[in-house]
């Protein structure tokens, strides 16, 4: 528990030190520990796999977690592909920022928001899906995708297998759609390569916020605290890039250049016109 918890905020040195000197500079403890805990807590992003197949069963092991997860009106609107044919991955690597996981990993999740399925029922019926048309009907398809991949993921690693998120499948959302053939009405939202860990990529928990800077209590209130727990996740942040070898820059100039503009959108800018050359009206 000390060592996963340390180690989630930084303050353990990283996986080379069994546990920080005086345990995790936490004011908190679990109520419990157990294995769900441990597994949640260790996560980490794997961006190299070994030259290992997946066993049978693996994407619809992983479809079944992701529809475990909570649905909103049980309405179900996502679907997710699963790419094995090397070729393929090596285009939609190309789209995706040319990234070598995405053509090394034996299997590649689409993630989609699928209105398409509600509407040809719809239209098999003879009823209206109006309220598909609405920015909160996109909202609860995006939320509901990102929760039933994420169940996917925990799903994937407690089998030992490796996983990383690819938002960079949002960078050509439309070349995507035609390399997928997927009909209107449904997009892309995110990527998930999936594959065995190489384990000598020397893989650490990366350090996220305070909780300070995260989790408020009845009202959100922003203080002198939540300045000082985002400060101080900076030289923690930096301290696990040295150790990976990583060019070492605070939290808070990367968010920020991220978050610049357009030009630092990856071509994401323009997102919005795009779901709307694929039937998203987004009233």
């Amino acid at each position: 528990m000390a060592r996963r918890l340390a180690d989630r905020y930084g303050l353990g040195g990283g996986e080379a030190d069994a546990t920080a000197p005086n345990g995790p500079q936490l004011d908190w403890t679990p109520p419990a520990w157990n294995p769900t805990l441990d597994l949640i807590l260790s996560h980490r992003s794997v961006r190299r796999f070994l030259d290992r197949p997946l066993p049978d069963g693996v994407p619809q092991t992983l479809a079944a977690a992701a529809q475990s997860a909570p649905s909103s009106s049980n309405l179900q609107t996502w679907s997710v592909l699963a790419v094995t044919d090397p070729e393929r991955k090596a285009r939609l690597s190309r789209l995706a920022g040319d990234q070598a996981f995405i053509r090394q990993a034996p299997l590649l999740l689409v993630w989609l928001l699928d209105q398409h399925r509600l509407r040809y029922v719809g239209r098999a019926q003879n009823r209206p899906v109006e309220a598909l048309d609405y920015v909160e009907s996109f909202l609860l398809g995006a939320v509901d995708t990102a929760l039933a991949a994420q169940n996917a993921t925990v799903a994937a690693e407690s089998l030992g297998l490796g996983a990383v998120y690819v938002g960079a499948i949002r960078n050509r959302p439309a070349e995507v759609a035609a390399e997928l053939d997927l009909p209107p009405h449904v997009v892309a939202v995110v990527g998930m390569a999936v594959g065995w860990p190489d384990p000598d990529a020397g893989l650490e928990v990366k350090p996220r916020l305070p909780q300070a800077a995260v989790l408020f209590h009845e009202t959100y209130a922003w203080t002198d605290a939540q300045t000082a727990a985002v400060e101080a996740y900076n030289p923690r942040i930096r301290a696990f890039q040295q150790r990976q070898a990583m060019p070492q820059q605070d939290w808070t100039t990367q968010a920020l250049t991220r978050t610049a503009g357009p030009a630092s959108m990856a071509g994401r800018h323009v997102l919005r016109e795009v779901l709307g050359g694929l039937g998203f009206e987004l009233r």
